[in-house]
């Protein structure tokens, strides 16, 4: 007898931001699609702010983090004032 298939669940998307700067406070914020742990307090507002941006610009256009391209991400991102990091330029 075989087991019954299970339907998958589609796949969820997260965010995950870290603040590597520190001013001795542990900060952690959790959304819908995302978690920020770390930095400083200007740095973890500003990426709060910048998920809920990015959150906001996902439910302007209908959609949520999963089912956004690579590119369409990057673009939501960059409008937002993230910048893409290229480690090979280094």
């Amino acid at each position: 007898m075989s087991e019954p298939l299970r339907k998958k669940k589609p796949a969820k998307a997260v965010i995950l931001g870290v603040g590597l700067d520190s001013d001795g406070h542990k900060r952690i914020t959790t959304g819908d699609n995302f978690a920020l742990v770390g930095g400083s307090k200007d740095t973890h507002e500003q990426m709060t702010e910048k998920a809920i941006k990015i959150n906001e610009k996902l439910k302007q256009k209908g959609k949520q983090l999963e089912e956004v391209s690579r590119e369409e991400f990057d673009d939501i991102a960059h409008s937002v004032g993230l910048q893409k990091h290229n480690p090979s330029a280094n």
